[in-house]
């Protein structure tokens, strides 16, 4: 029956994906394998929920700075077109975000078109990679432990239990895998991609990378992708995408202020939309 044959394609779309964005994690991994009991991963996951959800919560009273870029890549490696961003950031208390921006030249893309929604969530996933409400519709498989630097830390791969009808949904979910420091169980470091993609929109490999900001808060620094969109007609794009994120300072106060002035370039983002060919 044709709802089967449906089904099937979704189920194989969705085992295409996370096959294809674990292959890219393939090489250079040093796992060690060390075993959990079932209990303690679900403890673990957890508390990366309550922290991922406090330092959303915390960010709310941050500003800080942005400076992002997109690039087309010809043959031999050059650069053919950019798209440039810099804007001053915050959050008001719902979780709306602000923008002003400060830097913006003219696009010279010449393969894709970019608008400033396309940025928000950086080719379709938000630099901290899980949103905290969606973590139950995730699946974790657990890896072992890597070390990075001076930390250990826990490695899951993760993938949506169910990818989001794109005909029916304009949530994005996250597939990839997260890097959780064994001490203090917070998410330093993400890699993955959006879903669900459809025939003309497609979504980059992302890596993010965070600090710790005040001592106690590990919001993302770095966020970057190398990584070729290939379209259902034939098309490739080859994509490099480069996104800072600096000067974290608590002032909220400051945006209040901006706001009380009706300053023309301090506006809420609109909802993302997808980067097309």
């Amino acid at each position: 029956p044709k709802r089967v044959m449906m089904k099937k394609s979704v189920i194989f779309s969705i085992v295409f994906v996370i096959a294809s964005v674990t292959a890219a994690f393939a090489q250079g991994t040093t796992i060690v394998r060390k075993e959990l009991p079932p209990a303690e991963i679900t403890r673990i996951i957890k508390k990366v929920s309550e922290n991922e959800s406090a330092f959303r919560e915390a960010l709310k009273d941050y500003v800080f700075i942005r400076r992002a870029s997109l690039s087309n890549i010809g043959l031999g490696g050059q650069i053919t077109g950019t798209y440039r961003r810099d804007s001053f950031m915050t959050f008001n208390s719902d979780g709306g975000r602000f923008e002003k921006i400060l830097f913006a030249p003219i696009s010279t893309l010449t393969e894709m078109s970019v608008t400033p929604e396309d940025l928000e969530d950086l080719g379709g996933v938000n630099p901290f990679a899980l949103e905290p409400y969606a973590i139950p519709q995730y699946n974790f498989n657990y890896l072992g432990i890597e070390r990075i630097d001076d930390f250990d830390l826990y490695v899951f791969d993760v993938a949506p239990k169910v990818i989001p009808d794109p005909k029916k949904s304009k949530q994005r979910m996250f597939v990839g895998r997260i890097w959780v420091d064994v001490q203090d169980l917070m998410i330093l470091k993400s890699r993955g991609k959006a879903v669900p993609e459809t025939k003309q929109n497609k979504f980059p490999i992302v890596e993010t990378t965070r600090e710790q900001i005040d001592g106690k808060y590990w919001f993302p620094v770095d966020a970057r992708s190398d990584d070729d969109l290939v379209f259902d007609n034939g098309q490739v794009v080859k994509l490099r995408m480069r996104v800072k994120y600096s000067d974290y300072k608590v002032g909220r106060t400051d945006v209040k202020i901006l706001d009380d002035v009706a300053d023309p370039e301090v506006k809420p983002t609109p909802s993302p939309t997808p980067k097309k060919p």
